[in-house]
């Protein structure tokens, strides 16, 4: 089953604590930083489209992108609940394209680390220099071995609501570096009985050293390297490493 084919049916609810206005807040003061002015964004791995709303809600030109239809379906209704316009765009990162460059480009929630393979990420990167504009950023944010290896490990999570439960099932293969999700809902229906459904997600986790060279092969410069969305370093213990990147001056 494709990720998140049933999870976007109830993904905003075991993702109600995500930081997401945080997130957007430390984007803001690094673009602040850097003297960038943002009209246009575009985000890689939109999801339900949290982080694009808080952007169109202060007044920019937003794009959405993700490989998961379902995903996008809620997305488009958050933001006719919200009465903001945003395009969203069923593309995979690799491969995006846009119509035109935009100010910032941004990818949340360790939405690249669901790209297995190093030419996909390289690719990526490519399309994000094609359509960052010169003086743009490109902000995102990657789960770290450490994480993988630590926290999640070979353990068993599980959570419930008033109209759901999943059982998430985690496997870390440290050779390969690939991390396995094997979630398991239970989403009731109109007739109060629940239906499982399982589904299998797949990341991988890159090091500092590997992003750095990757991004440099694409033309992009590595700014700085943060502890999940703050302005501390990157330490051993990190979980998350958000990245702020910039186009090579030409």
């Amino acid at each position: 089953m494709e990720a998140y084919s049933e999870f976007a049916n109830v993904y905003d609810l075991f993702m109600e604590d995500t930081p997401y206005e945080a997130w957007y807040q430390f984007i803001q003061d690094c673009l602040k930083a850097h003297k960038v002015q943002v009209q246009s964004v575009c985000e890689l791995g939109c999801g339900t489209g949290q982080m694009t709303i808080l952007f169109a809600k202060a007044g920019k030109e937003v794009i959405g992108i993700d490989y998961s239809p379902e995903m996008l379906m809620v997305a488009q209704d958050h933001a006719y609940d919200e009465g903001v316009s945003i395009l969203y765009s069923m593309q995979n990162m690799a491969e995006f394209e846009l119509e035109d460059e935009v100010d910032l480009i941004c990818s949340c929630c360790d939405s690249v680390n669901y790209l297995l393979e190093e030419e996909d990420v390289l690719d990526t990167f490519k399309q994000v220099h094609t359509y960052l504009k010169e003086d743009g950023l490109f902000i995102f944010d990657m789960n770290t071995a450490y994480k993988y290896k630590e926290v999640l490990g070979d353990q068993i999570f599980a959570d419930q609501t008033e109209n759901a439960a999943y059982i998430w099932e985690n496997f870390y293969d440290e050779e390969e570096e690939i991390n396995e999700y094997e979630v398991s809902f239970f989403i009731k229906d109109e007739d109060g009985k629940y239906e499982r459904t399982i589904e299998n997600h797949y990341q991988r986790a890159y090091s500092i050293e590997v992003v750095k060279e990757m991004l440099e092969e694409a033309g992009l410069e590595l700014v700085a390297a943060y502890d999940n969305y703050t302005n501390t370093p990157v330490r051993e213990e990190t979980e998350r490493i958000t990245y702020v990147v910039r186009k090579y001056q030409s």
